[in-house]
Formats: structure tokens, C-alpha cells, sequence
């Protein structure tokens, strides 16, 4: 079947025009189409970049010439190219101004606020910690910035143009990214948390262990070429030596959580997969697509008609290929599963 595509209403949806239902029907679709979510992702760069620019006051001569060319009689087909120029002109402007904004922007040293204080500059290396009652802001350049909840140890990475990086080693953050997806990497003891254009909150305990919830948008948790994706209204934790778990929705049964908890890092297998497949929604294909890649091939037919009997699943995803975990079929089967999620 045909996808048809969401470029026409993305610039609207990005400012926030659209009415409730159609946001949702866009947010739907984004969820599964790779192509709108790369325009969404330029149009909030180019929105970025259009603040960044200062106004500058054309040149006194530049529009006396313009109004001059156009005020002398002449025929259409000598006034359209001065009018084609005038248009290019600005264009080129912009453009440029854009590209230098861009190569020159400032990626130094970290901007911290400390309990709702001005900002501090800190560098690559230096370590926040909050008190029971402290808080903190990092200003991660100008793509977003990370709340710092009280008892919780933050080091300062890398501000490179294609990368900032902190290491959560303790504690609660909640950060907030407008940017292109994997410029923002948050290392924790047990996997590193990779933006995807979101907004998120990552908590790691005292063992190493973690738990991300996103809030907006995608992000993923990668560990050693384990990953799990996590979208809006979903969690998944990670743990040191293991990486990280299998994402649930976060209004799954409780069953579905502890059995998943389970047989992610307490050795439950084939009774706690049994519970997962039990308690499984429509919605949890999230699950049971993860798990595709994570059960014995044993039971990875079982997990396939498991989601194969919640939602249709399209002729176009072989049945033989899923089994053979063959990457591009996997990744088709997410993206038609996603207008579920």
C-alpha cells in the first residue's frame, strides 16, 4: 500500500496550528515514517537557525535599484528577471548567514545554573553535584536543556558541533533536545541513552542500574549493539553488564511489567515470556517486537504470532525473514506496528 506522506502539514504542526485531531493523526504518522520525521527534524533546524539570525538593514543603494528597475517601462519578460534576482538576492542572504550561524556557533564550555542562580561556565570534565536540596540547569549549547534533580552526579562531556555528550553516574535528569537525531548522548554504568529529537527523564541507582522514560518524541538506550528504541509514553530500564531491557508502554499491566522485569534480568524465561504474552495489547507490539531479537529462536514463532493475532501484519513482512531476524524486514514490521504504538 501506498504511504502517503505528511509534508504539507508538518511546518503547521511544528509551530503548533493544527487542531487536536489532526496533531495526533501527524504524530501517528511520524511514529512510523522515517522520511517525515528526517523534514521534521530539518524543519526544527531551519526554525533553530531563523532565531539565530540577527536583522540587518539592506543597503540604502539596494532598493532604490530594485524600486528604479521596476518603475521603468519595460516588457514582463525583462522585469521577471530583475523580480528572480531580488528573490535570489534574499535567498542567498539567508543562506549564507544560515551556513556561517551554523559553523561558527560557540560549543566551549558548558553553561550551568545552580539552584535557579545565573550561569556558571564549567569545562569538559568538571562534575555537578546536587544536594538533598539542590537543583541544577545545563544548557546544552543551543540544541536544549537538562534539569538536574537533587542527590544526583553529573560529569560534563564533549560540546563538539556534532556532539554533546554528560555521564550520568547517580541520580535524576530530565533533559529536553530540539535538535537532529544522536547530537545529544547521555553514558550511564549501563548504556548509553541516545536522542532521537525528544524529551526525556533518565534515573540510574546506586548499583548502575537505570531507567529511562520518555515523555516526547523517540530515544533509544544502546549498549555493546543491544538496543531497545522508546517512544513517547513508554520506559525501559538498563543494567551494568547487561545493557539495556525490553521497552514496555508505560500503562502496560503491572503483570506485564514484573514478567518482563523478569525475564530481562532475573533469569525468568519461558514462564515470564508466557505471562508476557498473556497480558499483551495491541499497543504492547512495542514489547513483543523487542523480544523478537531477545527470545530463543525456539520461541521467536510463538512471539511473531503473538503479534500476528493482536494486529494485522502486513503481506509485505515475510513471516520466514522476521524469523531469520533479517534486519530490513524488522524494520518494516516496526514501522507498520508502529501506527499502533
Amino acid at each position: 500500500m501506498l504511504m502517503m506522506h505528511e509534508s504539507r502539514r508538518l511546518a503547521r504542526y511544528h509551530d503548533g496550528q493544527l487542531a487536536p485531531a489532526a496533531a495526533q493523526s501527524v504524530e501517528r504518522h511520524l511514529a512510523r515514517c522515517a522520511r517525515c520525521r528526517r523534514e521534521l527534524d530539518e524543519i526544527r533546524f531551519a526554525a533553530e537557525l531563523v532565531r539565530q539570525l540577527a536583522v540587518r538593514t539592506a543597503p540604502s543603494s539596494l532598493w532604490p535599484a530594485i524600486e528604479d528597475a521596476l518603475a521603468t517601462p519595460q516588457s514582463p519578460s525583462l522585469r521577471m528577471p530583475v523580480l528572480r534576482w531580488a528573490a535570489s538576492l534574499v535567498a542567498i542572504v539567508v543562506i549564507v548567514a544560515g551556513a556561517y550561524w551554523y559553523a561558527s556557533r560557540v560549543t566551549g564550555p558548558w553553561e550551568v545554573a545552580l539552584d535557579n542562580a545565573g550561569p556558571t561556565r564549567m569545562s569538559e570534565g568538571q562534575w555537578i553535584e546536587t544536594a538533598a536540596s539542590s537543583r541544577a540547569r545545563i544548557t546544552v549549547g543551543d540544541i536544549g536543556t537538562v534539569d538536574v534533580s537533587p542527590e544526583t552526579r553529573v560529569q560534563l562531556g564533549t560540546t563538539q558541533r556534532d556532539q554533546y555528550r554528560l555521564a550520568l553516574t547517580r541520580g535524576t535528569i530530565s533533559a529536553r533536545i530540539a535538535a537532529p537525531p544522536r547530537l545529544f548522548f547521555v553514558e550511564t554504568p549501563a548504556s548509553t541513552v541516545v536522542d532521537l529529537g525528544c524529551a526525556y527523564t533518565v534515573r540510574v541507582d546506586d548499583e548502575g542500574g537505570g531507567l529511562l522514560r520518555v515523555t516526547e518524541g523517540w530515544a533509544s538506550l544502546e549498549w555493546k549493539g543491544r538496543e531497545a528504541l522508546v517512544p513517547a509514553g513508554a520506559s525501559s530500564r538498563t543494567r551494568p553488564n547487561v545493557g539495556p531491557g525490553t521497552p514496555w508502554f508505560d500503562d502496560a499491566s503491572a503483570a506485564l511489567q514484573q514478567a518482563l522485569a523478569a525475564f530481562d534480568f532475573a533469569g525468568g524465561g519461558r514462564d515470564a515470556l508466557n505471562i508476557v504474552l498473556a497480558e499483551a495489547r495491541v499497543r504492547d507490539t512495542l514489547t513483543l517486537w523487542h523480544l523478537l531479537s531477545r527470545v530463543d529462536a525456539a520461541d521467536r514463532s510463538r512471539v511473531f504470532d503473538r503479534i500476528a493475532g493482536l494486529t494485522p501484519v502486513p503481506a509485505t513482512v515475510s513471516r520466514e525473514n522476521v524469523l531469520l531476524l533479517d534486519a530490513q524486514t524488522l524494520t518494516h514490521l516496526r514501522e507498520e506496528l508502529a501506527w499502533k504504538w
